[in-house]
């Protein structure tokens, strides 16, 4: 009987899963995920993402289930724990999903070296993480990977998808040991957002369904709407694959505007995947240099941590992030342009507090967003500086995404919200401006 491992990572999802849909095509499969202590003892890792992980796994064993297998869950080094469920079972093959990271490499090749001495496979699937594959589009210059999204994204929207990869439809699962689904605070002490989005492909594709059956129409108009919250929240569920980007292409219409815009969105993922495994040293090294050395200020770094900057369409954007573990995307470029580009303090700061807070944070998405924002990554305009009078303005200008976030601001009606240093009836509870800005 021919036995294969499916080693999930960030494609936790029985649907269009292309290494389930290989693996599966042996007598058994085993569905593993590892917990892998390499990760589980970084810091800042937030305790957001450890329960939006740990409710995708529930979510993705229930979908196993249903089909007759099970999730195998073991904790521990992934190579030494992948090698020992291999030989309790007598796999011959491992498949894993292609990923970019610096630490992805690694535990790739770290799987191969000790799966090799064993003479066991190691197979690894593109098309899972990404929609195309960072190797599959180089720019005609030569140079090994697009550095303007605009043409990148011109090649991206001409690239054939993947064929959809069949959901098993039965699965056989040898004996094999696994441990119990652990709880939040056996991983992580702090309790994260009060109002976190529950994580996994069933909920993913019901939230998938509501968007697809009418929203991504106004994707193109509404999407910077801040009061509008048009946007589709699906970020954390295509940071851990809860769904497949490829599917979600395949079955958004690109020919309206909506979908065209949301299809763009998903490209912008592409293009930061394919520039780190290009440049892996971004995640934590400028890509363009700086000329201007960073600022050392703890106070206004607190401030805007914690929504106190006394501007309030920043403080709405930070406070929906403390409390929802999410932000819309011209929330997160305001916010960043403004610790970056505003205060002049260093992108990684602001990286990893956005790291520890966003459920869907990734190397790729999360350090390389900060860079365009802060003028040191790939923004053909990188001294641009978004002033947040205006975006508020622009974006929110009745002021209803200042009023869900910032209640000591109810009194002021409308857009008075947006400047309340100049209203006659002073909140309080609220903060002066910490840095003066044009418009004021």
């Amino acid at each position: 009987m021919s036995v294969a491992i499916a080693l999930f990572t960030r494609d936790l999802r029985v649907g269009d899963n292309p290494i389930l849909a290989a693996a599966a095509r042996a007598d058994a499969v085993v569905p593993l995920f590892v917990l892998d202590d390499r990760i589980l003892g970084r810091t800042g890792l937030g305790a957001n993402r450890i329960r939006f992980l740990l409710a995708a796994l529930s979510e993705l064993d229930t979908e196993l289930r249903g089909l007759g297998g099970r999730l195998v869950l073991r904790r521990g080094d992934v190579a030494e724990e992948v090698a020992r469920v291999a030989a309790q079972v007598g796999a011959e093959r491992v498949h894993i999903a292609a990923d970019v990271s610096g630490y992805s490499t690694l535990r790739l090749r770290r799987l191969r070296e000790r799966l090799g001495q064993n003479r066991i496979e190691v197979t690894e699937h593109s098309g899972s993480v990404s929609v195309v594959d960072p190797a599959d589009l180089r720019p005609a210059t030569g140079r090994d990977h697009f550095s303007i999204f605009t043409p990148y994204f011109r090649r991206w929207v001409e690239t054939p998808l993947r064929g959809a990869a069949p959901r098993p439809s039965a699965l056989t699962v040898p004996e094999v040991d696994s441990i119990d689904m652990p709880a939040r605070a056996d991983l992580c002490a702090d309790e994260g957002s009060p109002r976190l989005a529950v994580g996994g492909e069933t909920t993913g594709r019901k939230l998938l369904r509501a968007w697809l059956s009418g929203p991504v129409a106004e994707y193109e108009a509404r999407n910077d709407d801040l009061g509008a919250d048009a946007t589709s929240h699906l970020a954390a569920y295509l940071h851990f694959g809860c769904l497949s980007p490829t599917e979600l292409v395949r079955r958004t219409d690109l020919s309206t505007p909506g979908g065209h815009a949301f299809a763009r969105q998903l490209a912008w993922r592409d293009f930061n995947n394919q520039l780190l495994a290009a440049r892996p040293e971004v995640a934590t090294q400028d890509y363009r240099s700086r000329p201007a050395p960073w600022r050392t200020d703890p106070q206004a770094v607190k401030a805007w941590c914690t929504g106190r900057t006394g501007y309030p369409i920043i403080d709405a954007a930070m406070r929906q992030l403390l409390a929802e573990g999410w932000m819309p995307g011209r929330a997160r470029l305001v916010a960043a342009s403004f610790l970056s580009k505003s205060l002049g303090i260093d992108w990684r700061i602001g990286a990893a507090h956005f790291t520890r807070w966003l459920a869907d944070a990734d190397v790729a998405n999360n350090q390389l967003n900060w860079q365009w924002a802060a003028g040191t990554g790939t923004d053909t305009r990188p001294n641009r500086t978004l002033n947040p009078l205006r975006q508020a303005e622009r974006y929110d200008p009745e002021g209803s995404y200042i009023h869900r976030w910032l209640p000591e601001l109810d009194d002021l009606p409308g857009p008075a919200a947006h400047k309340p240093w100049r209203s006659p009836l002073l909140a309080p509870d609220y903060p002066p401006p910490i840095i003066e800005c044009k418009g004021m």
